[in-house]
C-alpha cells in the first residue's frame, strides 16, 4: 500500500463509496444548501481563527478528518493555523450532501492554498472534512500569484442553458485525470476555447479567445493512475471537484476542480502536495 496506511485507505474507500451511494439526480430529503453553506462558513471562520474546536457543534459522533490523504487529529491539522483568507469559493452538492471550498491565504508569514471537501450525514451533521493543504514547496506553489489569477476569473452560477448534467461533469473530470494512464482519455474530454488551467501558480492561457487547456497534456500514457477519487459536483456552477492520490508524482495528495460552460471545459484549478517533500514527476 505504499506510504498510505490501512486507516487512510479505509477512509478513502468510505469517501469514494459515499460519492456513489445515491444515483445521479437523487438527493437526501434532509440535505439543503442552507445547512451546507452554514457549515462551510463555520469552516472558514475556524480556519481564520485557527480554532478547530469551534466546529464541534456541527460534527457527528463518527467524524473523521483527513489532510493530504492522511487521517489526522484535527487538533494537529492546518485548522490550528490562523490564516488571513483573501479568497474563498464554495460549491454545493445536494446529491452527495457535500461542499468543496477553495481557500487562498497569501500572507507571506503563513501562505496556503487549500481545497476542502466537507461531507454531511442525513441529519446535517458533518461526517468528514477532507483537505488538500498546499504551502511553500508544494507543486508550483505561489499563493500570491494564484490569488491574482483566480481574482481575474469569472465563476458565476450558470444560466440553465449553459449547465451540464452531473454525470457529464464527473465524466469530464475523470477523463482528464485518466490521461496519464489511458492513451484515448483525451478524446473524451470536452475541450473548450477559451480554456485556462491553473496548476499551483502556473497559468496556461491569458484570456485570449483561442486559449486552450491542451498544451502540456500528457504524452506518456503509461504512468501510474490517479486513484482514490472523491467527488463534489455542482451543476449550477458547472463544477466538479475531484481529490485523488497522484500515484506517479510521489503518491501526492491532489485536488483538481473543473468548470464546464455550455458543456465545454473552461477552467481547471489544481493543487498538489507531496507530504512536505518537493514534488517530482
Amino acid at each position: 500500500m505504499g506510504i498510505l496506511n490501512l486507516k487512510i485507505w479505509a477512509l478513502s474507500s468510505f469517501l469514494i463509496s459515499a460519492t456513489t451511494a445515491l444515483p445521479f439526480g437523487a438527493s437526501s430529503s434532509t440535505c439543503n444548501q442552507t445547512t451546507l453553506s452554514d457549515a462551510a462558513d463555520m469552516y472558514i471562520a475556524a480556519q481564520t481563527a485557527g480554532n478547530p474546536d469551534s466546529l464541534q457543534p456541527i460534527l457527528s459522533s463518527g467524524f473523521s478528518y483527513q489532510e493530504n490523504n492522511k487521517v489526522l487529529d484535527i487538533k494537529k491539522s492546518v485548522l490550528t493555523k490562523p490564516l488571513k483568507i483573501e479568497h474563498r469559493r464554495t460549491i454545493f452538492d445536494l446529491v452527495l450532501c457535500a461542499t468543496y471550498t477553495e481557500v487562498i491565504a497569501p500572507a507571506a508569514a503563513n501562505p496556503y492554498v487549500i481545497g476542502t471537501q466537507i461531507r454531511h450525514a442525513d441529519d446535517g451533521k458533518v461526517v468528514s472534512i477532507d483537505s488538500i493543504a498546499t504551502t511553500t514547496n508544494s507543486w508550483l506553489f505561489n499563493a500570491t500569484k494564484t490569488l491574482e489569477y483566480v481574482k481575474a476569473e469569472k465563476w458565476d452560477p450558470l444560466p440553465e442553458s449553459q449547465r451540464s448534467p452531473r454525470a457529464v461533469l464527473q465524466a469530464a473530470g475523470d477523463a482528464y485525470l485518466d490521461m496519464w494512464s489511458n492513451a484515448t482519455a483525451d478524446k473524451a474530454i470536452p475541450w473548450g476555447t477559451p480554456c485556462t488551467r491553473l496548476e499551483g501558480s502556473a497559468y496556461t492561457g491569458k484570456g485570449k479567445s483561442d486559449d486552450s487547456c491542451k498544451p502540456g497534456i500528457p504524452s506518456n500514457h503509461s504512468q501510474a493512475p490517479n486513484t482514490h477519487r472523491r467527488y463534489v459536483v455542482d451543476e449550477s456552477m458547472g463544477s466538479v471537484s475531484i481529490f485523488c492520490v497522484w500515484e506517479h508524482m510521489m503518491m501526492a495528495a491532489d485536488s483538481h476542480e473543473f468548470r464546464l460552460e455550455g458543456g465545454k471545459l473552461r477552467y481547471v484549478h489544481t493543487m498538489t502536495e507531496c507530504g512536505g517533500k518537493v514534488c517530482k514527476l
